[in-house]
């Protein structure tokens, strides 16, 4: 699969019209799911050679309009990875405490340590999303008002690109997925946590409002794309109407940029192997 083309070019404004939700590559179900399980358990021996070398540590983003598939795509994809040596993190609303700090501070609180993946479901983004879309939540950030100028989306960019460009220079790799589902999808996906019992607690009022405001979020969403993807540092936009297809596209990325890097099992010092030895012989002669 060319999964260059589903990454974002730094400064592309038009980067969602090239995209449509529905895309599956051409791919078949049957065939996707097929190569999904071969791909999680290649990222099973990767990340055995992540943890093992202590080198890289690797933060997965995940981005999307609300039942985009955040959660299963989660799920699914991380299935194969060892809980620990995995952190998940799901950013809701802001606690008292988190208002307290800048609005980095909670994500930086959790960043992965080296040889671990962290999983954001949600994000600092939210802080040039939702807050751009509910600017009165701006206010609830207790930001002095000489701080919050015309430009201060633009400088949210800048911080979070300065942000990501330190961790990445200190060996944390980023992996950005924006999970793009169509308008229609999302009212069936609401639909269906409506009509089936099993799913009702997933359901919120919220998203319906939430909904309303989805030209407002698509805007947002396209311009903090453009700003924040680095060739170093990319976001890539998931088709997500068919949850088959954004999950074997997600696993294939990781997969590739785990691939990419000079991983190995580190390399014995002679003392350590001479330990090795002298261990096997004593439990050669106990038994």
């Amino acid at each position: 699969m060319k999964i260059d083309r589903f990454r974002v070019r730094p400064g592309d404004r038009a980067v969602l019209e090239k995209h449509r939700p529905d895309d599956t590559a051409h791919f078949g179900k049957g065939a996707a799911l097929e190569r999904l399980q071969k791909h999680i358990e290649r990222l099973r021996a990767r990340q055995e050679l992540l943890y093992a070398q202590d080198r890289y540590a690797l933060l997965l983003v995940f981005q999307g309009i609300d039942a985009a598939g955040k959660d299963s795509a989660i799920k699914r994809v991380m299935s194969g990875f060892s809980p620990q040596a995995t952190d998940v993190h799901a950013f809701k609303a802001p606690s008292s405490e988190e208002l307290d700090h800048d609005y980095l501070w909670r994500v930086q609180r959790v960043l992965p340590a080296r040889g671990r993946i962290g999983i954001f479901n949600r994000s600092h983004y939210e802080e040039v999303l939702a807050v751009r879309v509910h600017p009165h939540l701006l206010v609830a950030e207790r930001s002095s008002a000489r701080r919050v100028t015309d430009h201060v989306w633009q400088e949210r960019f800048e911080d979070i690109n300065a942000f990501e460009r330190h961790l990445f220079r200190n060996g944390t790799i980023i992996r950005k997925f924006f999970l793009y589902v169509s308008r229609a999808e999302q009212r069936r996906r609401l639909l269906d946590r409506l009509d089936d019992p099993t799913k009702n607690w997933k359901f919120s009022a919220a998203d319906v409002m939430e909904r309303a405001k989805w030209k407002a979020y698509m805007s947002a969403y396209t311009e903090a794309l453009a700003a924040t993807s680095r060739e170093t540092i990319p976001w890539y936009v998931i088709p997500a109407d068919h949850k088959w297809f954004a999950h074997v596209l997600i696993a294939e990325i990781i997969l590739k940029t785990l691939q990419d890097l000079d991983l190995a099992f580190p390399k014995l010092t002679s003392r350590q192997r001479r330990e090795l030895r002298q261990a096997r012989r004593r439990l050669t002669h106990e038994g």
